[in-house]
C-alpha cells in the first residue's frame, strides 16, 4: 500500500511504530515510507518502565505529528488473525496469551497500554506477527495430537516473524523484477529469534516456529525444537522443576548454552572460533546444520525454489553464518555466497547461480506502518 497523505494537511501520514522484542525495543516515526526519527535499545523492556521509555521518545514530538500508532504483537493466537484497531476488550484478551510468548507479550502489552494513555486521540493498530501465517495449509498447521486436545486448547502451528517475512517477500519481488504471486521462496529470519518460512505467491505455506516462539531453530538463548520425550523425562524423574526447565529453554539454551555460556551473539562466537574456542565452534556448527536442515525441509512445500532469502540481524550481517548454511544446501542448487555483507538489499550469490541467495535488511517498522495504514484506509471505506 502507498503512504497515504493526511486528509487535512496533504502531508504523508506519520505513524509511530512500537516494536518490543524479547531483548530489544525499537520506536520509529515513519512518514512517507521513510523513518524520520528512531530510538533503539538492545535490552528487554521491563513492563514497569514502558511508560517512561515511550514518554522519552515522544518528548520531541507533538500529538499532531502522529496520525496513528502501530504495535507489533508477537502472538495473536485465535484472537487476531489480521491487524486490527486496539480496544480495551482486545487488549485484555491478549493478556491471556502471555504464557504462549512470555518474553515478548508482557513488554508489548505494557507499551500498548502506555501509548494509549499518552496518545489517546489517535488510533492504535495491533499488528500480530502470526497474521502472515494465518492461512497455513492444514497439513502444515496441524499437530499430530488427539483431536480433543487440539480443539479444546487451540493447539496448532501459528508461526512468527510474519512482519519480517511480509516485508522481505515484497522486497525480493522488487529486486528480482517479478510479481510476488509468481515467486516460490524460502526465507530465513535469523536474529535473537530464528525461523524459516516457505512462501508461495506471497502466502506462507510452512514455517519452523509453531504454537509458541520457542519452537524450531536454535536461537540466541532459546533452545528451539528438542525431543519432547527428553523434557517429560527430566520432569518425571525430578531432575528439573517446571520453573527450571522453562528458564533453561527460554533463557539459557540456544547459542548461549551451546557455547558454554560464552555468548548468544554470533559475532562473538565467530571471533571466539577464530581464537580456537571449541565450544564456540560447536555452537556455530550446530546452528548452521539446523538452519540448513530447516531450509531443506521447507523447500519440500514449494514447487521449486526461486530464491533463498536471509534476513534478521544474523541473516543480514553475518556472512560467515550464511556461507556455512549455504555450503550444506548443494542438493537444492544453492551455491556458497561470493561476497560478504553489502550496503543494500540484493544478491550475495554468484551472478549465474541457479538459486539466487539474497539478503534483505529487516524493516519491520516500515511493514508495521504499511499494515497500520491499510487498516485505517479500510475503516474509512
Amino acid at each position: 500500500m502507498g503512504w497515504a497523505p493526511d486528509a487535512e494537511t496533504g502531508e504523508p501520514a506519520a505513524i509511530l511504530t512500537v516494536n518490543a522484542g524479547s531483548s530489544s525495543l525499537r520506536l520509529d516515526l515513519v512518514q512517507g515510507g521513510c523513518v524520520i526519527d528512531s530510538a533503539r535499545s538492545e535490552r528487554a523492556v521491563e513492563p514497569g518502565s514502558a511508560s517512561e521509555e515511550l514518554a522519552s521518545f515522544l518528548g520531541g514530538h507533538f500529538d499532531r505529528d502522529v496520525r496513528a500508532v502501530a504495535h507489533r504483537v508477537v502472538h495473536g493466537g485465535d484472537l487476531l488473525s489480521q491487524p486490527a484497531v486496539a480496544d480495551d476488550e482486545t487488549a485484555d484478551a491478549l493478556r491471556g496469551l502471555v504464557p504462549l510468548a512470555p518474553l515478548h507479550l508482557p513488554p508489548a502489552l505494557a507499551l500498548l497500554e502506555a501509548a494509549r494513555e499518552q496518545l489517546p486521540a489517535v488510533p492504535h493498530v495491533i499488528c500480530p506477527d502470526t497474521a502472515f501465517h494465518a492461512g497455513l495449509p492444514d497439513a502444515a498447521a496441524t499437530y499430530p495430537l488427539p483431536r480433543e486436545w487440539r480443539e479444546r486448547h487451540g493447539l496448532r502451528r501459528y508461526g512468527f516473524h510474519g512482519l519480517s517475512y511480509a516485508w522481505a517477500t515484497d522486497r525480493v519481488a522488487e529486486l528480482l523484477g517479478r510479481p510476488v504471486d509468481e515467486l516460490e521462496l524460502v526465507l530465513a529470519h535469523l536474529g535473537g529469534g530464528c525461523s524459516v518460512c516457505a512462501v508461495s505467491g506471497g502466502r506462507s505455506l510452512d514455517t519452523s516456529m509453531g504454537f509458541t516462539p520457542l519452537d524450531g531453530l536454535p536461537m540466541s538463548r532459546r533452545s528451539g525444537s528438542v525431543d519432547p520425550g527428553m523434557l517429560t523425562w527430566l520432569l518425571a524423574q525430578g531432575h528439573l522443576s517446571l520453573e527450571e526447565l522453562t528458564d533453561g529453554l527460554e533463557r539459557r539454551s540456544g547459542l548461549l548454552g551451546l557455547s558454554d555460556g560464552r555468548s548468544g551473539d554470533t559475532r562473538d562466537l565467530v571471533a571466539a572460533e577464530r581464537d580456537g574456542d571449541a565450544a564456540a565452534a560447536l555452537a556455530l556448527r550446530v546452528f548452521a546444520h539446523r538452519v540448513a536442515r530447516e531450509i531443506a525441509a521447507s523447500a519440500t512445500s514449494l514447487a521449486r525454489v526461486d530464491a533463498l532469502v536471509f534476513t534478521g540481524e544474523i541473516g543480514w550481517d553475518q556472512p560467515e553464518v550464511r556461507e556455512a548454511v549455504c555450503r550444506r544446501l548443494g542438493l537444492l542448487g544453492v551455491r556458497p555466497p561470493v561476497r560478504g555483507n553489502r550496503p543494500d538489499d540484493g544478491p550475495v550469490s554468484p551472478y549465474d547461480a541457479a538459486v539466487p541467495v539474497l539478503v534483505v535488511q529487516v524493516r519491520e517498522e516500515l511493514q508495521l506502518a504499511r499494515e497500520c495504514l491499510a487498516v485505517l484506509a479500510a475503516e474509512v471505506v
